[in-house]
């Protein structure tokens, strides 16, 4: 999903908060896209749930100005402030939170009610029923439902009480590996079919390179960078990375699928890559990240090789550093790429901004994140 960042009608609203603690400070301004799910990555302590809660209403002290849809929520020069039963938004928690004494249907319900106190929610209960997979699950009581079911249930109760966005934090961190399998293609679900903006925290870039198409990258209560999910990953000296997450991510369609081998064609704006698995129809929009790491370079195009991918590159820049490796910048039309090379390496194949070399990308090596409607 590219979209311009500078179009000021994909914004929903604006966003600026100031809020002191004894050993915390949050002090953070950015643009809130009005479509997508917008990621809010970082490490733990960086100030990613306070930043939700202010937008939801729950930290009073908050200092600054928030607006949604023209509206001002809180903007403490003018002394506004609306309270968070008024805000019309949805808050998903890392622990459910769901009614112990009420079934799925009663829990769900509530947040439809809530919502109807002023106009509607942004999303109808039978919707929900169906999007998250719930009907089986109606007349149960939360003690009855596993990790993933109760999650699903918290995440459609918070649907319906959200008319202008859904906050979640951190909604899989508690959930083992089995249980977030369960519950990501719902989650992908709601990315492709609705098109209320969700705020997504987590620590997880995995999770994030799969749901969310803008991202905000936080540390230590301030905002780093903010923009759309590529442009931000594809940022070689982002800070928040460990060297062996850094990558890019790429959004393409499936041009075809050879059977015999199991192997997928994906063009990217022209530029073709070659990946395993996961049989899908011609026309498939895809989402795939490829780390630096599995990215090498060479002058000259291999004729025997058992690497699949080789594409010309333009180098686009090389970092000056005293490490033992480099994170070189690269491009293949308007597509980003990076390689993870020692320096040794960078030095004795003389490297230099402006050139043209090859890429070399295994097909093992490309991870098929998600599919949606890029």
């Amino acid at each position: 999903m590219n979209r311009n960042s500078q179009d000021e009608m994909d914004w929903l609203g604006q966003c600026r908060f100031e809020l002191a603690r004894r050993q915390f400070r949050l002090d953070v301004e950015f643009n809130i896209p009005a479509r997508g799910i917008t990621g809010i990555f970082g490490s733990s302590g960086g100030g990613k749930t306070t930043l939700l809660r202010c937008i939801a209403g729950l930290e009073r002290e908050a200092r600054g100005r928030l607006t949604i849809d023209g509206q001002v929520w809180h903007d403490d020069a003018a002394k506004i402030f609306v309270p968070p039963h008024e805000r019309h938004i949805g808050y998903v928690f890392q622990e459910t939170r769901l009614f112990p004494h009420l079934s799925v249907a009663a829990n769900l319900a509530y947040g439809q009610r809530r919502s109807r106190q002023k106009g509607r929610s942004a999303v109808g209960f039978e919707e929900v029923i169906e999007l998250l997979d719930l009907a089986a699950l109606l007349e149960r009581k939360p003690s009855e439902l596993s990790g993933g079911e109760s999650q699903r249930v918290a995440i459609g109760r918070a649907l319906l009480r959200a008319r202008s966005a859904v906050l979640m934090d951190e909604p899989l961190a508690s959930l083992d590996a089995a249980r977030k399998r369960e519950i990501l293609p719902f989650l992908d679900r709601l990315h492709a079919e609705l098109s209320i903006p969700i705020l997504y925290v987590s620590h997880d870039l995995d999770e994030i390179t799969r749901l969310c198409d803008h991202l905000v990258t936080m540390e230590s209560g301030r905002v780093l960078a903010s923009g759309e999910l590529s442009n931000v990953l594809n940022e070689p000296s982002s800070v928040l990375l460990a060297d062996d997450q850094r990558g890019c991510v790429l959004n393409g369609r499936i041009e075809s699928y050879d059977d015999d081998y199991d192997l997928c064609k994906v063009n990217i704006d022209g530029m073709v890559l070659t990946v395993v698995g996961g049989k899908r129809a011609p026309g498939t929009a895809v989402r795939l990240r490829v780390l630096a790491r599995d990215v090498s370079l060479a002058r000259a195009a291999p004729e025997e090789t058992t690497i699949l991918n080789v594409i010309p590159v333009r180098v686009e820049a090389i970092p000056v550093t005293t490490e033992a490796y480099v994170q070189v910048a690269l491009s293949c039309g308007a597509n980003q790429l990076m390689a993870q090379v020692t320096r040794r390496s960078c030095d004795e194949l003389g490297l230099r901004v402006g050139e043209q070399v090859f890429a070399q990308i295994k097909a093992v090596a490309v991870k098929t994140v998600a599919e949606g409607s890029w």
